[in-house]
């Protein structure tokens, strides 16, 4: 399958910016299983100081901001090709370990909520219980956008009961990590039934199983993705794949638009 997509985020601000930078991670990945067969990244209101790929294999463009900007407009577009391998992206390749991904972080840390989701869940093989843990997160936290905290941990996502794809990602990564399995947050493009304008990338999970190596796992839609997701960005969290991250000076009375369109051909 090939995905067209358009992503604008655009900053608004009341008073300029006099000094930002930004890190821009919303450049697929050229994997076994996906091919990026064109991608651009405009931007108005700043300018690209260089691009790099960090330790997970993620582009990282550096965006600053020109000094006494009143907004910022950044436009990533490409296309991809796809093809569906149930979820299973294959074996690690560094230069990060794959011991790496047990690290336990503070947005992953495995407590009294996820301790308990473990222990409800059924014996078998590995495989087996991560679709298991899919279905048991699902029935704990249910799916609500604009109820979270985009630092929620997975404790305290499970702790309220409801979350976004961000949580649901989290939750399962400290539980597999609990179990002995590396595991890894993933951010990209998914193109949905019937609806092709949004308002956010999306989230999901991946595990290491044995012989099949990296596993993918969306626990928000409850499927292992297929040819309608696009990978972007990967982590230990949700910190270290984020599309957006910098810091600046001056800028306050920010507005954020972000428009997004995965468009399936």
């Amino acid at each position: 399958m090939r995905l067209s997509i358009h992503h604008v985020t655009s900053y608004r601000f009341e008073e300029p910016v006099r000094f930002g930078l930004q890190q821009l991670r919303k450049t697929p990945k050229t994997t076994p299983n996906q091919t990026v067969l064109r991608w651009r990244t405009t931007v108005t209101g700043g300018r690209k100081e260089l691009a790099f790929e960090d330790h997970h294999h993620n582009t990282t463009e550096l965006i600053s901001f020109e000094p006494g900007a009143a907004r910022l407009d950044v436009v990533s577009e490409g296309e991809v090709e796809l093809r569906d391998t149930h979820g299973i992206v294959g074996a690690h390749r560094g230069p990060a370990p794959l011991w790496l991904y047990g690290r336990v972080t503070p947005r992953t840390e495995a407590r009294e909520h996820v301790r308990a989701l473990l222990r409800a869940l059924p014996e078998g093989g590995d495989l087996d219980r991560l679709h298991a843990l899919c279905a048991l997160i699902r029935a704990a936290v249910a799916y609500e956008t604009g109820v979270s905290e985009p630092t929620w941990s997975a404790e305290e996502a499970l702790a309220a009961g409801r979350g976004v794809c961000q949580d649901h990602a989290h939750i399962f990564i400290a539980c597999a990590r609990q179990m002995g399995l590396p595991a890894r947050y993933v951010s990209g493009y998914l193109l949905m039934d019937g609806q092709t304008e949004q308002t956010a990338m999306h989230a999901w999970a991946e595990a290491h199983v044995g012989a099949l190596g990296w596993v993918g796992f969306d626990v928000s839609n409850a499927i292992s993705p297929d040819a309608r997701y696009v990978r972007v960005a990967t982590g230990l969290d949700y910190s270290d794949a984020s599309p957006v991250s910098g810091t600046r000076v001056g800028g306050q009375g920010e507005t954020l638009d972000v428009a997004l369109r995965v468009v399936g051909q």
